[in-house]
């Protein structure tokens, strides 16, 4: 259906995703005319595919220190008035059932389009208009202090203006560059972006070693650059990935150390010391297989440690196979980038916009909300925290 030449609105919202839709509803509930504007054919993709279609909406353990940012305390405010409990307590509302899988980290028993249709029944409640296949052509601000977005569904104007596009990850699902575009042409930094929440990659003789076990999981924590994870690592076909993985990749750039503790929470020392004492003629790649997944200490043992019978190995021996098994060095090469990445690190410079109303300090009336931020979450809920929390604070604040 196409627009009139000119339709007017009390505030304009760029971006049918999760940042958006909490945005237009929490603005909808306070007497505001929204309008949502979304250049893909459905609304909230990334809500939809997230936790494996299970939706990970929130994690009750989130604080601001579960976020990268340039500016670390920019989070803070709107975390602190928007929280899980506030978003649970809708979810609870709308009779969707949910259950902790592990850490905080909240999912729907059945479905992530529960989650979609609860924010959609929330803005037709507050008479929000949501349009899909509205892509935009151009933005302009006029001389009056309006908005006045060029698309392809008409001219739409209005006194607010809020981007919640998103940012690079997953190009597929309609990822752009647009949120970054626009915030440029209205004087703000954009700080260098990156691919988040991704699986790394190996090369020469990593790759060598491992790209046959793809498949192959287990317990590690991953260190890198001061910070620790522990979790799971799987073995793929081009490198590494799993929720350890994925978690360290937003600290790690290429060149950077990264290594593994193989056995977290146990002492290795102590384990070898105990084995050769109580089983001295069996192998170490036999014994290894007992606590790591056997192919996986086979190959250890075929290109990192030699394996003998544990009699055979001097104390100093010992010591320096336990430092291996909780300090091992893998040389990840890169990311598999947006492709699949979960999140974009970078984007709008906080320094530019107000921490509580989420308002541009150079042009009033323009919001940015969401991951087009310089804000990023850890993996477990925490990225979706962030868009309920900056959606609910510009909604909050729009037309005052």
């Amino acid at each position: 259906m196409t627009a009139p030449p000119s339709t007017s609105c009390d505030a304009l919202v760029i971006g049918a995703g999760a940042a958006g839709l909490m945005c237009a509803l929490t603005a909808g509930q306070r007497g505001l005319r929204v309008r949502v504007l979304d250049h893909a054919n459905k609304v909230g993709k990334k809500i939809l595919m997230s936790g494996g279609g299970r939706c990970n909406f929130t994690n009750t353990g989130t604080t601001p220190a579960n976020y990268l940012s340039a500016n670390p305390h920019f989070c803070k405010s709107a975390l602190a008035r928007y929280t899980p409990w506030h978003f649970i307590e809708l979810v609870e509302r709308h009779g969707i059932a949910y259950h902790e899988k592990e850490l905080g980290q909240l999912f729907c028993d059945e479905s992530s389009k529960q989650i979609v249709a609860m924010l959609l029944a929330e803005c037709a409640a507050a008479g929000v208009e949501i349009r899909t296949h509205c892509a935009i052509e151009r933005v302009e601000h006029t001389d009056a202090g309006r908005f006045r977005l060029h698309t392809a569904q008409g001219r739409f104007e209005a006194p607010s203006l809020v981007v919640a596009s998103g940012g690079l990850s997953i190009p597929s699902m309609g990822a752009s560059g647009f949120g970054y575009t626009l915030a440029r042409q209205f004087g703000h930094a954009v700080l260098p972006t990156r691919a988040g929440l991704v699986p790394l990659t190996l090369s020469g003789k990593h790759a060598e070693r491992l790209h046959d076990l793809a498949g192959v999981a287990l317990p590690v924590e991953a260190r890198c650059n001061g910070m620790a994870f522990r979790s799971f690592l799987l073995v793929t076909h081009r490198g590494i990935s799993g929720p350890a993985i994925l978690q360290i990749s937003n600290y790690w750039q290429p060149g950077d150390d990264l290594r593994l503790d193989l056995l977290p929470g146990q002492d290795a020392e102590a384990l070898l010391r105990e084995w050769q004492h109580a089983r001295r003629d069996a192998e170490l790649k036999t014994l290894l297989a007992e606590v790591l997944p056997k192919r996986f200490a086979q190959r250890l043992c075929e290109h990192w440690i030699a394996s003998k019978p544990l009699r055979q190995y001097t104390p100093r021996e010992l010591e320096g196979i336990a430092a291996l098994l909780r300090d091992w060095p893998l040389v990840a090469s890169g990311t598999e980038g947006y492709r699949t990445a979960e999140v974009t690190l970078g984007g709008v410079d906080t320094d530019g916009l107000s921490s509580s109303t989420m308002m541009s300090r150079h042009v009033p009336g323009l919001h940015f909300i969401g991951e087009v931020v310089d804000v990023t979450g850890w993996l477990g809920g925490y990225n979706f925290q962030w868009a309920w929390a900056s959606g609910h604070a510009a909604g909050h604040a729009l037309g005052g």
